[in-house]
């Protein structure tokens, strides 16, 4: 019989959001804590001394060993993030609801390591009032928040955490609270030619993105339901076709209308505006958005004219997806022409079949009107399918050369039912289309295909099945976020490794195209090779290149008796070929790639030792010409992650720099970046090494089975390079190029050490070393397929040494 853990908070335990708003039902809970916490103006209260518990033994709270550096928007509140309570076995929390209604119910979580256990690797379900919210959901991988509505018609709230086998649950915080009926509309209109409406009561919602216009960030505190508004500008196609407005010039609430529990104030005073350039160019503003497939989605639209000017119209087209959801808006109208007047608007996106969801808005083609547009605020949720799930059951099928798709997979419909179905749907749907819809093409090209001719074949899927000895369990050698790895061997002989993704998670499934796209993309000795894909039988499986001595991480802890040592040779050249690869990646394209999840589980060695940067499914277009940085969410992860792009959610090339630097520390020590096994003081590797290198004691950190023929020379410029990669700005970190450099140099300072001093022999200082700091451009001498750099550079030094014997 499963362990269960009921939790039922007291009466008194309710709390105003704010002056406001005085919610029937409001739990707000800091799990795992001892002591009450304030968050703005709310009190979350500490369910270990404030909650009635009846459990088994066996449940655990976790305490942070050190303050959390949480990302930007969500450091606001974290102090929730110092706890936790860790779920085992089957664990319900059981809320007494005063109101029916919509509810929301938020729940927090942020993995970190205790001494004694790592967050990190939890892996759970959750369901709540027979819906599925979770399946196999890691928190490592995701957003701190999770955000949903729930139509509660009964007189409690059942919550209900499922650990999947071998790991663990947990929670740092848990919100439940009872909505105005305004908030979210019981029906709401299709973008369907036909207009009906859509009836949401008997569904769940999830909130996928509350997106604020204007650029502007509205935290918690500011909105009387203590929701996160986040800035637009990362989720615009093209930022230098719009401009941000913000203007507070005192809203008009008119009675039976607009409330501010619909939206903040903030929302309506902050806009973005198409810019006002030469009248006669028209052009859209389109936003995009990740979501899954398989689900419809209920898109709500916030606007309010600060902007026109009174002499003129205000009219404007919004689309969802190229399909028009409002001709010719105007605002005036809709406000009884009050100006200063919040008016929005909810539409509900018909099935979603791509993993895209875009919303754009573009002048009118009304005569006399001038190309103008606005949109003030957006929210994006997630409706709960047919099975009363939230959880994604998709797979990528590729289905054009010019689009991508992502196919919901049905049962019991033969090859041609369902052509004939395609073909029917086709036709109907033109001819709709002719009636009903404005092109975007006239103002706006449509998205080019993400997968294209050159991307690696399709394998079926019986040929892997084969090469696997059908997924024989014997065959793992890597289980992941986004599944297992297995060993293979085609018909042809070639030895492959077969990555397989949970199929029933709702992760990986962006990350698998992203892969594929990016694995066929480049080819380089120091970035694994893409061999082929295979998307039936509801699959998503990658097979690339076998790297027979696996992830570099094995050899460095955790297999002490598996696998040998490697000496600080191989390690030098293990860490230069894995530069080599991300300098590719940086500059091998006329746009930088960022790799952005850079480990030493993600760096492969060959039979040869040699080096190749695998695991593209995180990876990002980098900065345009004229930008800095991207806007992005935080992922990567835990103890790799930039601290800048922590915070500051910008992602550069030098973000990968400064995950590489951990990774090189890795290398000098022999141990992981987070290990909850030793004392406070070392447990995490960074701060430990980096004090410890500051104070001039470089040894202590040493990995013992380096010692041995190691050249001070080479390990003081080593040291030097991990100094500079972990610097805490970005432009203070080297490129890396300057990185491969250095590397380089502290190779040759190795190799000529050897034949300086002998076998056996102390090794002494050189009079001058500057010879490896002279620098050069390697995006001229690229190893593409074979092409040694190793050689150029010992020649360059050789070079700078003669030149320098010759002066002196």
């Amino acid at each position: 019989m499963p362990n269960l853990l009921f939790l039922v908070l007291p009466i008194w335990c309710l709390i105003f959001v704010s002056s406001e708003l005085d919610p029937v039902d409001n739990y707000l809970i800091n799990c795992g804590s001892s002591e009450n916490t304030t968050v703005g103006a709310r009190v979350f209260f500490a369910d270990q001394l404030n909650s009635t518990i009846l459990s088994t033994p066996g449940e655990i709270f976790a305490k942070a060993s050190s303050d959390l550096l949480v990302p930007f928007p969500f450091n606001y509140i974290s102090p929730l993030y110092q706890t936790a309570r860790v779920l085992n076995g089957t664990s319900e929390f059981i809320f007494p609801i005063k109101k029916r209604g919509r509810h929301w119910l938020r729940l927090h979580f942020f993995p970190f390591v205790q001494e004694n256990r790592n967050l990190t690797s939890a892996r759970f379900s959750v369901s709540a009032q027979n819906f599925t919210l979770l399946t196999n959901f890691q928190p490592s991988n995701a957003s701190p928040l999770k955000e949903y509505s729930l139509n509660i018609s009964s007189n409690q709230l059942v919550l209900v955490f499922t650990h999947a086998a071998n790991s663990f649950a947990f929670i740092n915080a848990l919100e439940v609270i009872s909505l105005p009926d305004e908030v979210i509309p019981a029906g709401a209109g299709l973008n369907t030619p036909e207009g009906s409406v859509q009836d949401l009561r008997a569904h769940a919602l999830e909130t996928v993105m509350r997106v604020n216009m204007g650029n502007v960030t509205i935290p918690p505190q500011n909105d009387t339901l203590g929701r996160l508004w986040f800035p637009d500008a990362r989720f615009l196609k093209s930022s230098n076709l719009v401009q941000f407005v913000t203007k507070q010039e005192g809203l008009n609430y008119s009675a039976g209308g607009e409330t501010e529990n619909i939206a903040p104030p903030l929302v309506y005073e902050s806009v973005t505006r198409l810019k006002q350039v030469d009248f006669s160019i028209r052009f859209n503003a389109t936003w995009q958005f990740d979501v899954d497939p398989g689900f419809e989605y209920l898109i709500r639209f916030h606007f309010c004219d600060i902007v026109s000017d009174s002499s003129n119209e205000l009219l404007f087209n919004v689309f969802v997806n190229s399909l028009i959801v409002s001709a010719h808006l105007d605002l005036k109208k809709k406000t009884s022409k009050v100006i200063y007047a919040p008016y929005h608007m909810d539409v509900v996106k018909r099935l979603v079949t791509s993993g895209d969801l875009s919303v754009t808005i573009g002048p009118s083609e009304m005569r006399n009107v001038l190309p103008d547009g606005i949109l003030n605020g957006l929210e994006i949720m997630k409706i709960s399918n047919s099975k009363n799930s939230l959880v994604a059951e998709i797979l990528f099928s590729k289905t054009s050369s010019k689009s991508k798709r992502w196919v919901v997979i049905g049962s019991g419909f033969g090859a041609v039912c369902l052509v004939g179905l395609a073909l029917a749907s086709i036709l109907v749907h033109r001819r709709r289309r002719r009636r009903a819809v404005i092109e975007l093409s006239k103002y706006s090209e449509e998205p080019s295909s993400v997968l294209n001719s050159k991307t690696g074949y399709l394998i079926p899927f019986k040929a892997v099945q084969e090469a696997t000895d059908n997924f024989c369990e014997e065959m793992i050698i890597g289980i992941g976020g986004f599944g297992k790895v297995y060993k293979g061997m085609l018909k042809d002989g070639t030895k492959v490794a077969v990555k397989r993704g949970n199929r029933h998670s709702n992760q990986g499934l962006s990350e698998f195209m992203t892969e594929i796209e990016m694995l066929s993309k480049f080819r380089h000795r120091h970035l694994v090779s893409l061999i082929g894909y295979c998307n039936e039988m509801n699959e998503m499986i990658i097979i690339y290149e076998y790297m027979a001595n696996g992830a570099l991480k094995n050899h460095l802890y955790g297999s002490e008796h598996l696998l040998p040592k490697l000496n600080w040779r191989q390690r030098l050249e293990i860490c230069i070929g894995s530069a080599r690869g991300l300098h590719y990646l940086h500059t091998g394209s006329e746009k930088a790639i960022i790799h952005r999840d850079v480990k030493s589980a993600n760096i492969l060695l060959d039979e040869n030792l040699m080096a190749k940067v695998a695991d593209f499914g995180l990876s990002k277009d980098g900065p345009e010409m004229d930008q800095t940085h991207v806007s992005t969410a935080v992922k990567g992860s835990f103890g790799y992650l930039d601290p800048e792009y922590l915070t500051r959610q910008q992602l550069t090339e030098k973000s990968d720099v400064y995950s590489f630097g951990v990774v090189m520390l890795e290398i000098l020590s022999g141990r992981p970046v987070i290990d909850p096994s030793r004392p406070k003081e070392t447990a995490n590797l960074i701060e430990w090494a980096m004090k410890e290198m500051k104070r001039g004691e470089l040894e202590t950190i040493l990995d013992p089975h380096i010692k041995e023929g190691l050249k001070m020379e080479s390990l003081q410029k080593f040291a030097e390079t991990v100094e500079k990669c972990l610097a805490e700005c970005g432009p203070d970190r080297p490129t890396m190029g300057e990185v491969l450099w250095n590397l380089e140099c502290a190779l040759q300072l190795q190799g000529r050490e050897d034949k300086r001093t002998g076998e056996g022999t102390p090794s002494t200082p050189p009079d001058d070393i500057s010879t490896c700091t002279t620098p050069f451009s390697v995006a001229s001498m690229g190893d593409l397929e074979g092409v040694s750099m190793s050689r150029a550079f010992s020649q360059m030094v050789k070079s700078d040494v003669k030149d320098l014997s010759d002066k002196i």
